[in-house]
């Protein structure tokens, strides 16, 4: 028997395998009380509309705390290889925090704990602010490492040469690598942004309204007033038409990076 006939025949048995327990799970499940837990289409008609309000708060939610992630990560990023060792000390300081402490940990702070330290403190935009700068302090460490990674991946030659043609090392980090470093990461990024649109969903400690909650709050409620499953298949409908077209995409790119 050749390789090849045995890779097939290895190959027959285990789709004989999954199509046995696919098979065996038909069969055994409550298909009546499935359908009655989560397809029940009257209860998924009545969270809509109200539901886009919630999936648009996922969005912004998202959005705010990767521009917040962007703003400060890249910054932290050049600071991380910078000669000046101060400037590395402080940045690794920071990413090592933020990237240890959970996201939830972190709204906390943002939430309850930097109010009750500094009384009257106010954050632009309420509850969007809290989770910009919550969600983006976590997001923003680990945006420092792939932009810092991909910082590392540029050539060397093109630092040396930018650096022959009297550049300072500012400029030539600014203005040569940064750029080539972005387009390095691109993928990872996009991976980090379907990381946050779900951890957005732990907005709700933060004591979101009907206007400001997002989706798996909404989601939840739901589930409370209806005594139904079927709002948490939604919500998780939902959730998968923002991360799927996302991951999709990070595949793509890095296929293209490869490719080059």
């Amino acid at each position: 028997m050749t390789p090849r006939q045995r890779r097939r025949i290895a190959r027959a048995i285990q789709y004989a395998v999954i199509a046995a327990v696919l098979i065996a799970l038909a069969v055994v499940a409550d298909w009546g009380r499935i359908v009655d837990s989560f397809l029940q289409a009257d209860v998924a008609a009545e969270m809509f509309p109200e539901v886009w309000t919630a999936f648009g708060n996922t969005i912004v939610y998202t959005l705010l705390a990767f521009a917040f992630g962007m703003v400060v990560g890249v910054p932290v990023a050049l600071m991380r290889v910078s000669e000046f060792g101060p400037y590395r000390w402080a940045a690794t300081v920071y990413v090592e925090i933020f990237r240890g402490l959970p996201a939830l940990l972190v709204l906390f702070l943002v939430g309850f704990g930097v109010p009750q330290a500094f009384p009257g403190i106010q954050y632009p935009g309420g509850v969007y602010g809290q989770v910009a700068l919550g969600l983006g302090l976590t997001s923003s460490a680990y945006i420092a490492e792939s932009v810092r990674a991909g910082i590392q991946a540029v050539p060397k030659g093109q630092i040396e040469a930018a650096r022959s043609l009297g550049m300072s090392h500012t400029r030539t980090m600014v203005t040569v690598v940064l750029p080539q470093a972005l387009r390095i990461v691109i993928p990872p990024l996009t991976n980090e942004l379907v990381m946050l649109t779900k951890d957005s969903s732990l907005v709700f400690v933060l004591g979101v309204t009907t206007a400001t909650m997002e989706l798996s709050k909404f989601a939840r409620n739901e589930l409370t007033s209806t005594a139904n499953a079927t709002p948490l298949l939604v919500g998780g409908l939902l959730y998968l038409l923002l991360t799927v077209p996302l991951s999709a995409l990070a595949r793509r790119l890095e296929k293209r990076g490869e490719s080059r």
